[in-house]
């Protein structure tokens, strides 16, 4: 099963809950956990929120590694498949929701070339976007209508040579990969939006800048995932004397709820998930009754 939904939902506690309730287990599906020492940017759980519940795939990455989806895909389904042959349940937990597709969904991943990837970098680099746009449109018109950023692009294309079919032929189908039940956390949008207020502030009175201080040292600005996350690309300016600590904080609570809505937009086109009240008081019995 799989908890779902908008950051600042509370999908971490519900996960936690059902687990006790389940005898579960609880496998993270958000990409941000998974670097060692990105605990108070992301709203990690703490070892004493875990109530005793086994967690899987937090605390797997350096900051300086990417994150792949491909691998989070064989690593949560060999986590869950560990977990449901000792006779547990296993529950899948987290905001990004190509993760969480991953996991459940019958996906295929292409793979990668190095040496494409460089040469189409080298490409974007002389001679800028425009050019491997309109060799996108010309071989995966859909992937080009969809895609905005340069790296995107320059993936879509590596796909295509290597495998001479189109980006969008990659794109999942709503098939689960083994049955399931997705649980999503319905939301009173201006009460979220107050409370992720209130919780980027709480990040930065429990020392935010400190934490991107010291992962700066450990090379945070490397990473090419990491360095994106929330609060931490913003509290780097703050390092780099762009920005001050005020600056930096209200910036963040936008992206955060930009990002919320980006999320429940995502999840909101899935109509497999059920959703339930997120202030439900009884959000935990009706949940385990969905998993019975």
């Amino acid at each position: 099963m799989a908890v779902v939904g908008p950051t600042g939902s509370g999908k971490s506690d519900l996960a936690v809950a059902l687990a006790l309730q389940l005898d579960g287990e609880v496998v993270n599906a958000d990409a941000m956990q998974f670097y060692r020492g990105m605990d108070i940017g992301t709203a990690k759980i703490t070892p004493a929120e875990r109530r005793g519940v086994p967690h899987h795939l937090l605390d797997t990455l350096d900051v300086t590694e990417e994150a792949s989806v491909s691998d989070f895909q064989r690593e949560a389904r060999a986590a869950i498949a560990d977990i449901h042959g000792r006779g547990k349940r296993a529950i899948l937990v987290g905001g990004s929701g190509l993760y969480v597709r991953a996991a459940l969904d019958v996906l295929e991943f292409p793979g990668t070339d190095p040496d494409i990837r460089r040469r189409l970098e080298a490409q974007l680099a002389d001679a800028g976007l425009a050019p491997l746009r309109t060799r996108l449109e010309a071989a995966d018109p859909v992937s080009a209508a969809r895609l905005g950023d340069a790296r995107r692009v320059v993936r879509a294309l590596e796909v295509f040579e290597l495998t001479g079919r189109p980006f969008s032929s990659f794109m999942p189908a709503r098939e689960y990969f083994q049955p399931a039940v997705q649980i999503g956390l319905e939301v009173d949008r201006q009460l979220l939006k107050d409370r992720l207020a209130r919780r980027v502030h709480g990040m930065v009175a429990n020392g935010l800048q400190d934490e991107v201080q010291r992962l700066d040292a450990a090379g945070l600005r490397e990473g090419k995932t990491a360095a994106r996350a929330l609060g931490y690309s913003q509290f780097l300016k703050v390092l780099d004397g762009e920005w001050d600590a005020d600056q930096a904080t209200e910036d963040t609570i936008v992206a955060t709820r930009k990002f919320a809505r980006r999320q429940l937009t995502w999840f909101r086109a899935d109509p497999r998930i059920t959703w339930l009240d997120w202030q439900d008081p009884d959000l935990v019995a009706k949940s385990v009754g969905l998993c019975r």
